[in-house]
């Protein structure tokens, strides 16, 4: 922001030491703003630059969202020396698609960034160039969910060819990055480890943020890397979560929990835990059929079909965060439905006093007949991975009972019939160490 005009402009910074490991000193030089408001940006929308990245011509890039002409745009810049930029005279990296009855999308936090071949779950430098790789373009948009979609860039032109290119220009229309209440997400490439590691943050849904004194929290970090469609990313909590893990409960045989049932995970503190279960798919012939007008809907289907209502296959789960009574609880959980020759799967995150969040699974239940979850719980915070990672649901919870008594985690099923789980292992977390102890 230039304080001058309040306009939105880019500047630069620079370690005072660099010797430093925390870099906890900067200095701005008095060159900034090194890229000013351009002149056909409107309503003061210039801001979240990238990530620099050096194309194979030597020259750093950076994109920045702006708003161009009302409508929300990419825009690329270039420079030698990282302090003189010149805007690329082609077209924008992306233009957004107008949205029905609702103008021009804006845009915020965009992230660029190369990945690994499908399936491989190392990182790639930010800067990575070589033939073949495959880019995602993730954006934040002003409905507070971030998008994201895998293609190709084209660093002579600065271009973006996606990959699913029949999802339009609308990111909306492009895959969830998370099905809950995540946003402004950003990613950066451990070379350490040659992992791309994600950060995301999490905003206050019970409007008690400005009392608090903070704006949201962030998100367990997560590693992430293409699935072997090319087309989705996979999303897991680096593997330095489970250094805090202490006292560990879990099933010791496959326990069956029958229809209506539910069976306690005592001996541990759960309000700070890591829960992992498979849960083996009982009889598919008592899946509901599927009304077509939820398809593109799941989050209302969620909130229609909560955790409490009995059904078919489902709904089954984990309930956290529960009070002795369960006034007070959040579920994960799946429900099964029969869809035309095929079954459908939805996985919902639901509290008392949280919105709904759902997303439909891309699995074929009817061969592997099993379905995954892990869920992190940290107090206000639950973060849950269906799939192995390939579904993903972040949730605030503001539950009063921890005040006065302690939560419990519950393993249930208001299914039809009796499920099988399988594997189900919880630990309580230890609180990480900040600036020290080996963890991020």
């Amino acid at each position: 922001m230039d304080d001058a005009d309040k306009a939105q402009v880019q500047n630069v910074a620079f370690a005072k030491n660099p010797s430093d490991p925390l870099l906890r000193e900067w200095e701005k030089p008095s060159c900034n703003p090194v890229i000013p408001m351009p002149e056909d940006v409107t309503g003061n929308n210039f801001r979240d630059p990238t990530e620099a990245w050096r194309g194979r011509d030597g020259l750093w890039r950076v994109a920045v969202a702006a708003e161009v002409a009302g409508v929300g745009s990419l825009l690329v810049y270039r420079s030698a020396d990282f302090l003189h930029w010149e805007r690329n005279p082609g077209p924008p990296l992306h233009v957004a698609s107008s949205r029905d009855g609702d103008g021009p999308a804006v845009l915020e936090c965009p992230d660029l960034f190369p990945m690994a071949a499908p399936g491989a779950m190392e990182g790639l430098d930010v800067s990575a160039s070589r033939a073949g790789v495959l880019h995602v373009l993730k954006l934040s948009d002003f409905a507070k969910e971030d998008h994201y979609m895998v293609g190709r860039y084209d660093d002579e032109e600065d271009t973006f060819a996606p990959a699913e290119p029949e999802r339009g220009g609308d990111c909306a229309n492009w895959r969830r990055l998370d099905h809950g209440h995540l946003y402004a997400s950003k990613s950066f490439y451990d070379a350490r480890k040659k992992r791309r590691v994600l950060w995301a943050w999490v905003d206050e849904t019970d409007g008690g943020g400005e009392g608090r004194g903070w704006a949201g929290i962030q998100a367990f970090p997560r590693a992430m890397w293409l699935d072997t469609d090319g087309k989705r990313l996979v999303q897991w909590p680096v593997e330095e979560i489970e250094t805090l893990r202490r006292k560990r409960v879990g099933l010791q045989w496959a326990t069956e929990v029958e229809a209506g049932g539910r069976k306690e995970i005592a001996g541990i503190v759960s309000s700070q835990a890591d829960v992992q279960a498979v849960f083996e798919v009982p009889n598919l012939e008592d899946a509901e059929t599927l009304d077509p007008k939820w398809l593109q809907d799941p989050k209302g289907l969620c909130a229609e079909k909560g955790a409490s209502l009995p059904g078919g296959v489902g709904p089954f789960g984990l309930l956290v965060m529960a009070s002795g009574d369960l006034k007070e609880h959040t579920a994960i959980f799946f429900r099964v439905f029969k869809h035309l020759d095929t079954y459908k799967v939805l996985m919902c995150t639901e509290g008392i006093k949280i919105p709904f969040y759902g997303a439909f699974l891309d699995v074929e239940v009817d061969k592997d007949r099993s379905l995954s979850l892990r869920t992190l719980i940290d107090h206000t915070m639950v973060e849950s991975f269906g799939d192995r990672g390939r579904t993903c649901m972040t949730a605030r919870m503001y539950p009063e009972h921890p005040a006065t008594s302690r939560s419990r985690l519950y393993a249930f099923n208001y299914g039809a019939g009796a499920v099988k789980v399988s594997k189900l292992e919880a630990w309580e977390l230890a609180t990480a160490a900040v600036n020290g102890g080996g963890v991020i």
